[in-house]
Parts: C-alpha cells; sequence; structure tokens
C-alpha cells in the first residue's frame, strides 16, 4: 500500500499481487507521474527476425472517461496526470496500480515502480487534518511555559519546603513548552516547502527524546515516593529506573525512525510495532512503583504511632494512582479512538486531546505535590522526642526569646521561634 500525506512526502509499497493502493487527504491540486519498467523482455521481432524497440504511445480510459497517456520507452512505461479538486470534492482518495500480468493465475512478473506526487491545498502542503496543527502547538506551547514560569515561582517561594525533584518537575514542564515549539516551527516548513527543514526536524527530535525521559523518570520517582515518604530507593524500584529508562530510549528512536520513514515500508510497520510495544510496557511500569507505595503506606499506617499522616498519604498516592491511569487512557486510548471516529478534517483533534490531557495531568501532579507547609506529601514524620521537648521549654519560658535552628526536609536550615 502506498500513500502520501499532505506534507508531500511520499510513502509506498507494492504488495505480492501487483496492486497498489493509497489514500490522499484534503482538498487542492494533485499532480503523478507513475513509470513502470518491466524486467521482461518484450521488443518486437520483425520477419528478418531483426530486434525493433520504437517508442509507442496508447490512449489508457478509464470507467469515468479520464484519459491517461501511456509513453513506452523499449519495456519502460510512464504516465502523467494532473488532478484539481474543488472544496466539494475534498475527501480521502484511493489510487490503484494494477499490473495485468500478475492478475493471472500462476504468474508472477517481477517489476520496479516509481511514483512521484505532489500535493498542495490553497494554503500549503498541509493535508486538511493537519493545517491547524502548527497553530495548535504553539498554543500549547504558550500554555506550557506559562504552568512552568508559575510552578518555579512557586518553588522560589516556598524554597524551604522544596525538593530537587520539584526542580525536575520544572525541567520537564520547560523542555516540554520547547518540544512543542520546534514542532510548530516543523510543521510550518513543512506547509511552506513541502518538506520538513533538517535542522528544525533535528531539534525537535532531540527535545522530544529529552521530554519523554523527563516524563517518565519523573512520574516513575514520585511514584516511589522518594525525596516524600523515603530517601533511598529499593532494588526493585532500581531496577524499574533501569527498565524505563532504555525503553524510553527505544521509543523515541521507533519514533523518529517512523517519522522519517515512508509509511508503506516494511520498516514502518515493524518500528510502529515496536513503539507501541514499548510505550505500553513503560506506561504499566511506572505503576508499579505507585502500587510499591500504597502498600507501604497500608502498613505503616497500622504498625506505627502516625496512622493519621500515613493514611492522608495513602490517600493521596490512590488519588495519583487514579491521575496516571487517566492520563494513560485518554492519551493511548481515547485518542485512537477518536482519529478513527472523526471525519478526516478533524483528525487534528486526536493531537488536541492529547496535549490538553497531558497539561491537565501536569498541573494536577504539581497541585498535588506543590511545595507547601500544609502539603500531606510534604509532611515527613518528625521525631517525637523534639516534639515533647519543644513542648517543655515553651511551657518553662526557660528560653524565652530564643530561636532553635531546625532541619527542614530537604536539609536546609531555618530559625523558628519559640511558641509563646
Amino acid at each position: 500500500m502506498w500513500s502520501v500525506d499532505g506534507a508531500g512526502k511520499e510513502k509506498g509499497s507494492v504488495d505480492g499481487a501487483g496492486k497498489e493502493k493509497g489514500s490522499v487527504d484534503g482538498a487542492g491540486k494533485e499532480k503523478g507521474s507513475v513509470e513502470n519498467k518491466n524486467n521482461e523482455n518484450t521488443p518486437k521481432e520483425d520477419a528478418a527476425g531483426k530486434v525493433e524497440k520504437t517508442k509507442s504511445l496508447s490512449q489508457v480510459t478509464s470507467m469515468n472517461g479520464v484519459s491517461l497517456v501511456l509513453n513506452q520507452y523499449g519495456d519502460t512505461y510512464n504516465f502523467t496526470f494532473h488532478i484539481t479538486m474543488g472544496a466539494q470534492d475534498q475527501g480521502l482518495y484511493s489510487l490503484n496500480f494494477h499490473y495485468c500480468s500478475n492478475t493471472r493465475p500462476g504468474a508472477v512478473s517481477p517489476y520496479s515502480l516509481s511514483v512521484e506526487i505532489r500535493e498542495k491545498n490553497p494554503d500549503g502542503f498541509l493535508s486538511a487534518s493537519e493545517i491547524p496543527l502548527p497553530r495548535l502547538y504553539i498554543s500549547m506551547a504558550a500554555l506550557f511555559l506559562t504552568a512552568a514560569i508559575i510552578w518555579t515561582s512557586t518553588l522560589l517561594k516556598h524554597k524551604y519546603s522544596v525538593f530537587k525533584i520539584h526542580w525536575l518537575m520544572a525541567a520537564l514542564t520547560y523542555t516540554k513548552a520547547v518540544s512543542l515549539v520546534f514542532h510548530s516551527i516543523n510543521y510550518h516548513f513543512i506547509n511552506m516547502e513541502g518538506h520538513p527543514i533538517e535542522g528544525w526536524a533535528v531539534m525537535y527530535y532531540i527535545t522530544h527524546l529529552l521530554k519523554g525521559a523527563l516524563l517518565f523518570i519523573t512520574l516513575a520517582l514520585i511514584g516511589t515516593g522518594f525525596a516524600f515518604i523515603k530517601y533511598i530507593l529499593s532494588d526493585k524500584e532500581k531496577k524499574i529506573f533501569m527498565i524505563v529508562i532504555p525503553l524510553q530510549v527505544l521509543a523515541n528512536v521507533a519514533y523518529i525512525i517512523i517519522e522519517e520513514t515512508e509509511e508503506g515500508s516494511s520498516e514502518y510497520t515493524l518500528w510502529r510495532e515496536i513503539l507501541f510495544l514499548v510505550d505500553v510496557i513503560c506506561c504499566g511500569a511506572i505503576l508499579f512503583p505507585v502500587v510499591w507505595s500504597i502498600r507501604h503506606l497500608q502498613e505503616a499506617s497500622t504498625t506505627d504511632g502516625k496512622a493519621a499522616m500515613n493514611l492522608e498519604k495513602l490517600k493521596l498516592f490512590r488519588h495519583y494512582y487514579v491521575m496516571i491511569v487517566c492520563y494513560i487512557y485518554f492519551t493511548r486510548i481515547i485518542a485512537i479512538l477518536l482519529r478513527v471516529a472523526v471525519p478526516f478534517q478533524w483528525q487534528w483533534c486526536q493531537e488536541f486531546l492529547i496535549e490538553v490531557s497531558t497539561l491537565v495531568f501536569f498541573v494536577l501532579t504539581g497541585f498535588k505535590f506543590r511545595p507547601a507547609s500544609n502539603n500531606p506529601y510534604l509532611q515527613l514524620p518528625q521525631d517525637e522526642e523534639d516534639l515533647e521537648m519543644d513542648e517543655v521549654v515553651t511551657e518553662s519560658g526557660v528560653l524565652e526569646g530564643i530561636s532553635k535552628v531546625k532541619k527542614t526536609s530537604n536539609g536546609r536550615e531555618r530559625h523558628r521561634e519559640s511558641a509563646l
């Protein structure tokens, strides 16, 4: 099957029966030329036994009355055609190529086929389903950048309650915004030139790779409760990172190959299946640390004297688990079903749903893990003896006016005046 997308890129292959199919979406002009070279020797021989190779022209008329001129040069045939479609004729189109020699039972004749197609809508080379994408990506980049700036100001405001993972979340949001900017620029040049500009495409792929790695590392760290309920990762949690990080690299490599490979080639199908499988494994892997943290908090709430605090953390980790499941469900399942269900000119809604779901997930995660003194995630168990000593000192008034240096959960020191 071969198809041509709105970016003017040709994607294709020929099946074993010698039939070639394709789809063209969007309204506008389409130009194409097909050259077929038969590997069998088909020269003409006259009565004297001389071999004669001549150029012949023949009219090939289709069922709807459209004629194509078929040019023959020895054993090579080629033809060209030009189609203009109006706004009322826009839709998905198929172009079928039949090699008649292979339609006979038991006949398999090898041949080579070269197809060159140029598609253009009135406003550019993008198809109808891709025209809104540059504006969509740049708009979402602005929203992610705004969220990143607000998150950074929050970290600076509550610097005594900030962990390193908070800055990792900020880096993820900024990287996501930059990736969307490069993605929008890449589509803009595809629309203007008909093909991507290599430099912008490379910058997009780099930031996309960094974003994917940071996303799953951050989700896994939050799921393990690292820095929030403990400072050391267990061996099984370390194995999760040893699995997720290489798989994310493989997933991004597969994504780049899919973007740069023709759709009908065998490599395209292989890497698309690899990307889907790796993505499912990564999404499932980041759920395990959350489940382990929930189980750990359930056990801790029944064994120590801080049941109320652990139960509150347990409730929030359960909410986080539901958030991850919903994020995976919307971006991996609902988005695909939406693309299949809507008309072709609305297929950009899949990308809109993915980006909006990602933004909502980032905002909710930041709200749950915001650096604030009343956030149950940040209320690490304190030394009960220190709390009792604080009460004794406060009640006696012996050390009135003297402040006590108290280490915060992130290792910084701060002064806290004794309550009078």
